[in-house]
Parts: structure tokens; sequence; C-alpha cells
């Protein structure tokens, strides 16, 4: 069985020196890639140097998120351009992510942050256009705008993490050739059962979306890490009542589909 993890964040602190021993759990757990997403610069940087010390089992994606634009340093944007521009001459980089808009945590001067977020969301995506990177994209409570605004951009490949609403654009998407990923919550989320439900075995990939905590029973709060890809491989194929080993091979199939040329 060879299963993968197409949304972790092996760059966060939390995982911090206990990365290794979360790496080599994964591989002992028949996982046989991990995508290492970024947040900002810093976690860009250390996402790759995870890549280049497991080649060919931790790939590095590099981005910034949208809840960290507030914080945004001055030139960040531009490091961290660059530092996509210049690793993917040597393939360092798969993909420009984490990206997207999340407007949840908005407080203060809502117009501007607003406004900065979608700034900085398009420059990625000009990127991942100009450069013919995936994009890996937050899309919580965005869905429809992110949808309207990736219409004006020639982006092949592009992957919504952890989507869950609205299903109504599910067929859209679908035609447009996205992909969706989900995680721990095909365990227990009924909304994600039902995405999981309705999207095809061949536009779906699985995450963990790790260090995230799930408190919601096998996971109880524990730090998640990548070693819990087979419950979610189970969770979608008594779903999708089909094979795990089917499930498992499709995934894998679809996963090297989106990042093999990256």
């Amino acid at each position: 069985m060879r299963y993968v993890d197409a949304h972790v964040h092996l760059s966060d602190p939390e995982y911090g020196k206990h990365v290794d021993n979360v790496i080599e759990d994964a591989r002992r757990s028949d996982v046989v890639a991990l995508v290492s997403n970024s947040t900002n610069l810093q976690t860009s940087l250390r996402s790759i140097e995870l890549a280049e010390r497991h080649p060919k089992f931790v790939y590095a994606t590099v981005g910034i998120h949208p809840w960290n634009v507030k914080g945004l340093l001055q030139n960040e944007l531009e490091q961290t351009t660059d530092l996509i521009t210049s690793h993917r001459r040597n393939r360092g980089v798969v993909a420009i992510g984490e990206i997207g808009l999340d407007y949840k945590y908005v407080n203060g001067g809502k117009k501007e942050l607003m406004s900065k977020q979608h700034e900085i969301f398009c420059r990625m995506l000009r990127l991942s256009e100009e450069l013919a990177l995936p994009a890996i994209i937050h899309s919580r409570g965005t869905t429809q705008e992110i949808m309207d605004i990736l219409a004006s951009y020639n982006i092949k490949k592009v992957l919504l993490h952890w989507f869950s609403n609205p299903i109504e654009l599910l067929p859209k998407i679908v035609e447009r050739g996205y992909y969706i990923t989900e995680g721990p919550a095909t365990l227990f989320s009924s909304d994600i059962q039902e995405v999981v439900r309705q999207v095809p075995l061949n536009s779906l990939l699985t995450e963990t979306d790790g260090p995230v905590r799930f408190f919601k029973p096998p996971f109880n709060g524990e730090m998640t890490t990548p070693a819990v890809i087979s419950l979610i491989v189970d969770a979608m194929a008594k779903i999708k009542r089909e094979e795990r080993m089917q499930v498992a091979e499709q995934i894998y199939r679809n996963f090297m589909t989106f990042f093999g040329n990256g």
C-alpha cells in the first residue's frame, strides 16, 4: 500500500526538533510522499531545507498564507517570489502554496487587509501561471471569489485544500480539472464525508494539514502526523464503497499526475 500526504506543514514550529521522527514514522506507515506546505518566508526556507534532506520523499511548496499577510515584513513578498523562481529551476519547489483568501480573522482595518490578501494572492497566482507551477489554495469562506479569480488565469493544476463548501461548486471544480484534498475530518465530519462522496476518485487527494489538532475520536487532541493517512484512506474507501487498495492506488496516481512534472 502506498499513501501520500499532499498537504502537511512540516516546517511548522510545533513539529520543531521532532520533525525527523515525524518523517521517519511516516515512512514506517507506508507513506511514500509528503508535501511540506509553507505559510511565509521562514517556513518556506525550512520546507526547502527538509526537502533537500529527504529527497524524493519530502517535497517543498513555497507561499504566503492569507493569515500571514498582516504581519508581512518589508521585502518578504519579493524574497518569497525570488525563492520560488530560483528553486523552480532545479525543481526544489513543486508548487506554490499555501496561498488563498480567508477573511474569518480579519478585524481592524478589514477593508485594507482584505485588499492586501487579494493583492498577494494574485501575485502568487501570476507566478504560478508564469512558472507553470501548481497552486495549492486555502479557500475557507471564499471559494466562490477564488473560483472567479482563477478564471482569469491559465493555471492548469489547482488543488483546493480541505474543501468544505459550497458543495454546489463541486461540479465546476471538477469540470475545470482541479483537485480536492481531504484529511482527518473525513472520519467524523458529515459535511466532509459528503464532499468525498461527490468528488470523483480521480480528483481526490489525501492530506493531514498537520500539526493541526482534531478533538474528535480517534485523534482526541493529539498532534496530527502523516502516519494517520491510512485511516483517512480507510474512511474514503468506506464512503466510496471501494476497496482500500484501489482507493490508495488511485490517490497515489492522482498525486503523481498533479506533482509529477512539478
